[in-house]
């Protein structure tokens, strides 16, 4: 097993510096004075770096996750959002309005298309604002 590289000093919490690095296939030494890099990955556990890595290969696809981790979506957007959080962002902070999967599109247009809503609503829909009734004497107060 190899130890995760420390990068603060664990008696007095002051940046570590990296003095000797050696190879284990050819048996070299380098000895010096190295900095450490940091990447917010630091922060990951290793389950979260597999996560991620698995994240990776199935091209964000949490279905195909599904199947090769054997875990429910709602596991694996639970295990997403704590990545994201630990990678120091807060999920949901940045999106814009909600974007509609294409079933959820294609349910819109087949209410609008059975007279369920109004254009009006499906087009607030769509662009993920929230609809407001307009109420005028023409309708009957609909």
């Amino acid at each position: 097993m190899i130890n995760k590289t420390l990068d603060q000093c664990p008696v007095c919490e002051s940046e570590l510096m990296i003095t000797r690095l050696y190879c284990v296939n050819c048996d070299t030494t380098i000895e010096g004075h190295f900095a450490a890099e940091h990447t917010p990955f630091g922060n990951l556990t290793p389950e979260q770096m597999q996560f991620l890595l698995t994240f990776v290969k199935c091209e964000g696809r949490l279905n195909r996750m599904e199947d090769e981790l054997n875990l429910s979506y709602p596991t694996l957007r639970s295990r997403l959002t704590e990545i994201v959080r630990a990678l120091g962002y807060e999920p949901g902070k940045d999106e814009g309005p909600a974007q509609l999967s294409p079933e959820g599109r294609r349910d819109i247009l087949e209410k609008l298309d059975r007279g369920e809503i109004s254009w009006e609503e499906a087009r607030a829909i769509l662009r993920g604002e929230k609809f407001i009734p307009q109420h005028n004497a023409a309708e009957g107060g609909r």
